[in-house]
């Protein structure tokens, strides 16, 4: 799970690289070119399939560990003392893990789908597409929720990955500590921006329809 875990955060890392190029004062000519070079090479291809084969993978590994959990102690404790110290999203991963999930879908369903797989897109301006989404106030509540409590998830996943490969003595923790918390506020950060600047039109402003 840790390994699933860390190779999606490699994945949001790509991710958000491609989005910053939306704020590029050139009517979207480099987020359009970006995305059908992306589309048309069949290294990116594989990549997405390991890239979806991780998401189940993760998925299924969180159930699998949550049901063995469940059943290693069926009655649970009189008294909780496992919540000192910790945060509530910390101990229901598998409630931000869903919440994440179930924007994906969301993501995938508005973007993905139509423009990878029907291919109803074809050589649209995807900047325009991307532009319009974010000017829907559903989809921004949406976008805005889910990478949300993407970032409570990694506040606790990342520097948890780490513990779980092993590299968890005295001398790393506090480094995977502080990194975890740069990486997942960085994530926010930069994905919530996209859906805010651009339904307020602070950003975005060349990109029109041709």
């Amino acid at each position: 799970m840790a390994c699933t875990g860390l190779f999606l955060c490699l994945f949001l890392i790509e991710h958000i690289y491609g989005n910053v190029l939306l704020y590029a004062n050139d009517g979207g000519a480099a987020f359009n070119e970006y995305s059908h070079s992306m589309a048309h090479s069949l290294i990116i291809r594989i990549v997405e399939i390991l890239l979806f084969a991780s998401i189940i993978l993760h998925v299924l590994q969180a159930i699998v560990i949550t049901s063995d959990n469940n059943k290693a102690r069926p009655i649970k404790y009189a008294v909780s003392t496992s919540t000192a110290g910790s945060s509530w999203f910390s101990r229901n991963m598998g409630i931000t893990g869903s919440v994440i999930f179930f924007f994906i879908v969301i993501h995938l369903y508005n973007f993905f789908i139509p423009y990878r797989i029907i291919g109803l897109a074809g050589n649209q301006n995807l900047a325009m597409i991307t532009k319009a989404a974010f000017q829907n106030p559903y989809y921004v509540g949406i976008y805005v929720v889910g990478v949300t409590f993407l970032f409570f998830h990694l506040l606790h996943a990342f520097r948890s990955a780490f513990h779980t490969l092993g590299l968890n003595n005295k001398k790393y923790t506090p480094v995977w500590k502080i990194a975890g918390m740069i990486f997942a506020w960085v994530m926010w950060l930069g994905f919530i921006s996209f859906p805010i600047l651009f339904y307020f039109g602070i950003a975005g402003n060349s990109i029109v329809l041709n």
